[in-house]
């Protein structure tokens, strides 16, 4: 028996596939209307996954993710990922909600109180996954910042390599005041004695006095610490800045290894990333991305890939490996793969909701009959508990005692 899996989906629009809406079980008519997403993470939550991420950007969706297209046949437009979130967690009792934040043109005052707020009305299940946005088109939206033109032919480049760094120090302030102002609140703040007329005791809120290269914050939050204390923080990587980025500051790391080395490799470098940065003894969760495409045989499987690649207009790509074929196929290469140092995987369905059907209905059944996922979910669990993490101590509450 191998230690159980953790297991994830990453929801977008209709499936990762361009031509997914056009699939006869898709529903493109419903993708901004909330009954699609409450139906969705249902669906997950049945399988007793852990927590779905939603995806968001500040620019129109792309086939190139460096530059706009003018395409009219792919799914464009979608909702805020944390708006979504704040729907539909109410709707479930167990699973946990990651939405994805842009945190390079974004404040991180108005983030943190967002999320806070988000693990209030989801009864601690909330998550949140920063993203980094190097592109021009958002610099443009937003209207405060310019950001050099690059793109994946200028890795390596001393630009590209001077802007990276630029941007994930940035983005680690970021989630460090995010982080201080989730804390400014202690646990016992709120008083709400009627007879002495104290709501709170203003001896534990706390300034976080917070003064970066890109941030200058006060505080205290006007939110209350979240029933979490600090809600999951998750960071999707493909570079070595990136990896250090997931050591550094968070809690769940997303990586797209191609093999067990890469997979191994990536595992071992946040984890010495993690050390440097004084993190020792903390558990951070490495899951791998996969985008899946799963059938009753492999047949069918790459059979409706390649009717859907046909449809686009061409075979499908992405940054996370690809997987075409059965539940038990699937089974196999995740049990394999955690062997590398894993905790877990985030998959990506290729159509919705086809694909995620076969995950809940196909691969955790599998899973579960290997001893390699969970049966039940945890009791009244946080997010965090399903994770194995503990509520972490106030910062400033421990710094008072």
């Amino acid at each position: 028996m191998t230690d159980h899996l953790h297991l994830a989906v990453a929801l977008d629009g209709a499936g990762w596939h361009p031509a997914a809406w056009r699939e006869s079980q898709a529903r493109p008519a419903d993708l901004f209307d909330a009954a699609y997403w409450i139906d969705l993470a249902r669906t997950a939550e049945r399988g007793l996954l852990d927590f779905v991420t939603v995806e968001d950007a500040l620019t129109v969706q792309s086939d190139d993710p460096f530059s706009p297209d003018e395409r009219t046949d792919r799914v464009r437009g979608r909702l805020d990922a944390v708006e979504i979130a704040a729907r539909v967690a109410p709707t479930t009792t167990s699973i946990g909600f990651v939405p994805t934040a842009v945190v390079t043109h974004t404040e991180p005052f108005h983030l943190s109180k967002a999320v806070a707020t988000l693990d209030y009305v989801s009864s601690g299940r909330a998550g949140l996954r920063v993203q980094v946005a190097a592109t021009p088109q958002a610099n443009a939206n937003v209207g405060r910042r310019q950001i050099p033109d690059l793109r994946i032919t200028d890795v390596g480049t001393d630009e590209f390599t001077a802007a990276e760094s630029a941007l994930f120090g940035e983005a680690a302030d970021y989630v460090e005041v995010v982080r201080r102002l989730w804390d400014s609140w202690e646990d016992d703040a709120e008083i709400r004695d009627v007879t002495t007329g104290r709501f709170i005791d203003r001896h534990k809120l706390h300034y976080i006095d917070f003064a970066g290269a890109d941030f200058s914050v006060k505080g205290p939050s006007i939110t209350p610490r979240p029933p979490q204390g600090q809600p999951p923080v998750t960071v999707l990587a493909h570079l070595p800045r990136g990896l250090e980025l997931i050591g550094e500051s968070a809690d769940i790391g997303l990586i797209t290894p191609h093999t067990q080395e890469e997979a191994a490799d990536s595992v071992a470098t946040i984890h010495a990333a993690a050390a440097a940065a004084g993190r020792n003894g903390e558990t951070i969760h490495v899951f791998a991305d996969l985008v899946v495409f799963l059938d009753d045989t492999d047949h069918d499987a790459h059979e409706r890939v390649a009717r859907l690649d046909d449809a686009a207009g061409a075979a499908f790509r992405s940054d996370a490996p690809v997987f075409v074929g059965t539940a038990a196929g699937l089974a196999d290469l995740l049990v394999e793969r955690q062997s590398a140092g894993l905790s877990g995987f985030r998959l990506r369905p290729g159509t919705l909701p086809t694909d995620l059907d076969r995950i809940v209905d196909g691969l955790v059944p599998e899973l579960q009959r290997r001893g390699a996922f969970r049966s039940e979910y945890p009791k009244s669990s946080t997010l965090r508990g399903l994770l194995g993490l503990p509520r972490p101590t106030n910062r400033y509450a421990t710094a008072q005692s």
